[in-house]
């Protein structure tokens, strides 16, 4: 089978045409504008990590847990730092994603409000509850003092043999 000229051109125009499109397909990916990226230090990693717990071990920061749960979350973290992301910005992505359950810190609004509230109403009541339990002991002491002094304590009865003993003591040691 011999190919002509006209098959030759054919063919030639053919692949340029299908070079040309590969080109035309790979342009929009390259053109695409790429978000700037800044290299993240792991440090910067943690600091956000610290004010996040592990989704899998119980009131462990994100920070510390060896867990690859918590590995993958701290590459998230990393990946929007270089984007520019806030921190901010990542906690509540986190919250919104998994739930204030995440934070490390409970929002200080709504419900969660609740949590910054109680151990300062428990102190609060707790001080007066005592101040008072205070106040009733001093008011009972001085009735008790002004009755005169308390009642003498009989001795108790003594028996032979300690009587005896005592005796013999009296005896060797003289006094």
């Amino acid at each position: 089978m011999r190919l002509t000229t006209d098959s030759k051109t054919v063919r030639a125009i053919a692949l340029a045409l299908l070079g040309l499109l590969l080109v035309l397909a790979a342009v929009p990916a390259v053109a695409q504008e790429q978000q700037p990226t800044r290299v993240v230090t792991a440090d910067e990693v943690n600091a956000v990590a610290r004010d996040l717990f592990c989704p899998v071990c119980e009131s462990t920061p994100l920070d510390v847990c060896p867990t690859q749960a918590c590995a993958d979350w701290r590459e998230v973290i990393r990946t929007k730092l270089s984007q520019g992301q806030s921190p901010e910005e990542i906690r509540a992505y986190f919250a919104e994603q998994y739930g204030v359950r995440a934070l490390a810190e409970p929002p200080r609004e709504g419900f969660s409000l609740g949590v910054w509230i109680a151990p300062i109403a428990g102190v609060a009541i707790g001080a007066f509850l005592f101040s008072r339990y205070l106040r009733r002991i001093r008011a009972a002491a001085p009735a008790t003092t002004a009755a005169g002094p308390p009642p003498a304590i009989p001795e108790p009865p003594r028996d032979d043999y300690q009587a005896r003993i005592e005796q013999e003591l009296q005896e060797r040691f003289g006094s």
